[in-house]
C-alpha cells in the first residue's frame, strides 16, 4: 500500500492505554522517517518531545511515548500522587521488582505490555498496517529503561511477523528498525528469542554510556554483540550515563541519526 504522512486520528485507538506526543516536521508532508523516543525510568513523554524539537532532525516525525505503568512517587521520595495531581513519573517494566544482588529496581522487570502496545498497537497496527510504512523508515532512541526497550523491540523484531493492512491484504513486515541509539540501557535478555538457532539482529545500534557504567558493563555489551551483527559504542568521559549535555556528548548520536537517515 502506499505510504501517507500519519495523522494525530491514527493514533486515536491507542488511548488511554498508549499515551504519545508528536513532533512534525516544520512541512509535515516532507516526512520521509519517523523516530519514536523512549523515557527513562520515572519520566515522561513531554520532555523527550522537548528533546526531539530541539534536534529538530529535517524530514522525520517523532514520537514521544509516555511509559506504560505509573511510577509510585514514593519510589522518588515525592509525595503520593491524587486525582487533583496525577503522577507525571512513568515506567515500562510488567512489574516493579528489586534486584537481590543490588536492592535497587531489577533492569530486566518483563517488558511483555510494553511489547505489545508499541511494537504491536504503535508500530505494526498502525505505522505499518494503516499508514504504510516500514519498519526499516523507522528509528528507535531510549534512555536507561526505555534505551532497553529500545534494543529488546530490536531485538523481537528479527522474528518477523505478517500484518493485515487498510487494504485488507495481509503481508510481511521488515526484520529490522532503521537504528536504534541506547544510553545507558542494556539489551534485556527477556527480550532475546530464545530459539538456539535464532540469526543476529540487523538493527544497527549506537550505545553511548559514562566510563563507570554500572548498567552497561562489559558483560552487557559482550551479550549486544553477541546479539546484534551491527554495534557501535561511545564511551563518554563522564562518569554516569545522563542523557548528553553538550555538543560533544551529543555529537556521535546525530552522526549516527545523520549517517541512517541518509541509508
Amino acid at each position: 500500500m502506499p505510504t501517507r504522512i500519519p495523522k494525530p486520528e491514527d493514533f486515536a485507538h491507542l488511548e488511554p492505554s498508549l499515551k504519545i506526543s508528536l513532533v512534525f516536521p516544520e512541512v509535515p508532508e516532507t516526512t520521509t522517517s519517523i523516530l519514536i523516543l523512549f523515557h527513562g525510568l520515572g519520566g515522561s513523554e513531554v520532555s523527550f518531545a522537548s528533546f526531539a524539537r530541539n534536534i529538530n532532525l529535517p524530514g522525520v516525525l517523532a514520537i514521544s511515548v509516555r511509559g506504560v505503568s505509573p511510577l509510585p512517587p514514593a519510589l522518588l521520595g515525592l509525595p503520593d500522587a491524587d486525582a487533583a495531581s496525577p503522577t507525571n513519573h512513568f515506567h515500562w517494566g510488567d512489574d516493579l521488582t528489586l534486584s537481590p544482588a543490588t536492592a535497587d529496581l531489577d533492569s530486566d522487570p518483563g517488558f511483555s505490555k510494553a511489547e505489545q502496545l508499541v511494537l504491536g498497537k504503535l508500530i505494526r497496527e498502525t505505522l505499518v498496517g494503516t499508514c504504510g510504512w516500514e519498519t526499516n523508515d523507522i528509528l528507535l532512541f531510549g534512555f536507561g529503561q526505555g534505551g532497553s526497550l529500545a534494543l529488546g523491540l530490536s531485538s523481537r523484531l528479527r522474528d518477523g511477523e505478517r500484518v493485515v493492512d487498510v487494504t485488507k491484504r495481509e503481508r510481511e513486515i521488515g526484520t529490522t528498525f532503521k537504528g536504534v541509539v541506547s544510553i545507558g540501557g542494556p539489551l534485556p535478555v527477556s527480550m532475546i528469542p530464545t530459539l538456539s538457532t535464532r540469526d543476529n539482529a540487523r538493527t544497527p545500534v549506537l550505545i553511548c554510556h559514562g566510563r563507570n557504567s554500572e548498567s552497561l558493563d562489559s558483560d552487557a555489551i559482550e551479550l549486544l554483540r553477541k546479539e546484534f551483527v551491527d554495534i557501535r559504542e561511545v564511551n563518554w568521559k563522564k562518569v554516569d550515563d545522563g542523557m548528553p549535555k553538550n555538543r560533544e556528548e551529543m555529537l556521535p548520536i546525530m552522526q549516527f541519526f545523520a549517517e541512517r537517515l541518509r541509508a
